[in-house]
């Protein structure tokens, strides 16, 4: 009886392995149909494929988790999107005012249209700057301005760790929910994965509504793994907003185990613009809670009106049709006369702005980019360290920071432009990340930075091409193999 069996029961085996092997070849093929038809980047798009075809099992996996497009992906509904732009326009901005109309140069009114038409970010005069480049008097500020909120604390970063000072900050967002003040806090999950669920369960059980944005599950894994909310957003009372490169952690204020205090850039802003941070938490929390924010825009009347700096608030994702802030950066270059300033903790530049800072070095711009020595990833760190050769041979001068990480994302465009925030100098933040940036357009901030930037440079090494050549062998083709990576690290 058993030996009858025997033949239909291989047979079965067999059909069922070759209904397998077709199902495994038309997902093959549908993939590479899908990459073709997203006409992405030619040589992107080649590279995928080719995995695909000589890795398919490990191409296929790579290509669920790491090469598809969200693209397109709404956030929040074209509804609701109108219902907070209508509440967050203050008086003070110059809406619908043709840009030649502003008291700024040339290059400035170019930048300030291409971001209206990528994002339709608005232009807000009248607000006062407050820059950091030390977490201690950053957290100190901050702490004081959450204690004194009255009606709402919206709190957003991709880092909240579980240590002293995200302790200290947990501890005053209670008391302030606990005194009836409106308590929002979004975190990256990927971002703080390591942090224990009980701390942000206590927020909840205090009052607190917390989310953690794009919480990865076992069935959502592979649809979120890849994206992350990068920003760092505070706005208290509608009145104060926080946004630079600084996570709640103390390795900004004591250091880590590996260096002292980490070297960033962070800024305190009041004014018109603070509506506009408004409207990015919103339209994040929106999509992570489902509800609208729009009570909570700030009212026109809260301002300091004698202020004067320009600025724009520019929020960028894999979502969007373009690649906002990347598109903002190649632009800036490009207009460029006479001085290009770069701070980044990575350097991992698309093909684009590399032949952007390249073209303006070889035309005579002063072109200067400064990195850490030793950055908290030596994978990034050797990543980085491939692009250099090319860059120092175009005229580009380098610098290695020395006395600590520097986590600082600045771009300083000659005499009036200036741009920090979350963004690195990297694939991941231009392609991946939800990031957000400051644009401020002005000549006497544009003054103080460039100040910054000088005193920073001051504790650097300048590469000299002839050394850097001198690296070991071995080196060099760890940062070749390193800089293949460069797209999903």
């Amino acid at each position: 009886m058993l030996l009858a069996l025997a033949p239909s029961f291989t047979a079965y085996a067999d059909f069922a392995l070759d209904v397998l092997n077709w199902l495994y070849v038309v997902s093959i093929v549908a993939a590479i149909i899908v990459i073709i038809g997203e006409n992405r980047n030619p040589v992107k798009s080649l590279a995928w494929v080719t995995v695909l075809i000589l890795l398919p099992i490990v191409g296929l996996v790579l290509y669920i988790f790491f090469g598809r497009s969200i693209k397109g992906l709404r956030l929040i509904s074209r509804k609701n999107r109108q219902k907070l732009t209508a509440a967050a326009r203050p008086r003070h901005a110059h809406l619908g005012v043709n840009a030649e109309q502003l008291p700024l140069s040339d290059e400035s009114r170019q930048q300030i249209r291409l971001v209206n038409h990528l994002t339709s970010a608005q232009y807000f005069t009248g607000n006062d700057i407050q820059v950091f480049t030390s977490g201690r008097d950053k957290f100190d500020t901050l702490k004081r301005d959450l204690e004194a909120a009255t009606d709402h604390i919206h709190l957003q970063y991709y880092i909240y760790e579980n240590d002293r000072i995200g302790r200290e900050i947990r501890d005053i967002l209670i008391r302030k929910a606990h005194e009836g003040v409106k308590v929002r806090v979004m975190y990256d999950h990927v971002g703080s994965f390591t942090i224990d669920a009980a701390f942000f369960k206590r927020m909840r059980r205090e009052g607190i509504e917390a989310h953690p944005f794009l919480k990865i599950t076992l069935t959502k894994l592979a649809n979120r793994l890849n994206w992350r909310n990068h920003r760092k957003v505070v706005v208290i009372d509608g009145r104060i907003g926080y946004i630079g490169g600084m996570n709640i952690a103390d390795r900004y204020v004591t250091g880590d185990k590996h260096r002292p205090a980490w070297r960033d850039t962070h800024l305190r802003i009041t004014g018109p613009a603070v509506a506009a941070l408004q409207y990015s938490f919103a339209v994040d929390w929106n999509y992570m809670s489902r509800t609208l924010l729009a009570e909570t825009m700030p009212t026109v009347g809260d301002y300091d009106t004698q202020a004067t700096e320009g600025v724009q608030i520019v929020p960028s994702g894999p979502t969007d049709q373009w690649s906002n802030i990347s598109m903002v950066f190649i632009k800036a270059i490009t207009l460029a006369k006479h001085t290009v300033l770069i701070q980044t903790p990575y350097f991992l530049p698309s093909d684009a702005l590399l032949k952007a800072l390249q073209s303006a070095a070889l035309a005579g711009v002063d072109v200067r980019l400064m990195m850490p020595r030793n950055p908290d990833s030596r994978l990034l760190r050797l990543a980085s360290g491939s692009y250099i050769k090319e860059c120092l041979l175009a005229g580009i001068k380098v610098y290695f920071y020395e006395p600590t990480m520097l986590h600082s994302k600045l771009v300083l465009i000659d005499d009036e432009f200036v741009t920090t925030g979350s963004t690195n100098f990297d694939f991941r933040s231009f392609e991946h990340n939800f990031e957000c940036n400051a644009l401020i357009y002005s000549r006497e901030f544009n003054k103080k930075m460039r100040a910054i930037f000088a005193a920073d440079q001051r504790q650097c090494t300048r590469i000299i091409l002839s050394h850097w050549r001198r690296r070991p062998l071995v080196t060099k083709a760890f940062e070749s193999l390193a800089r293949l990576l460069s797209p999903i690290l």
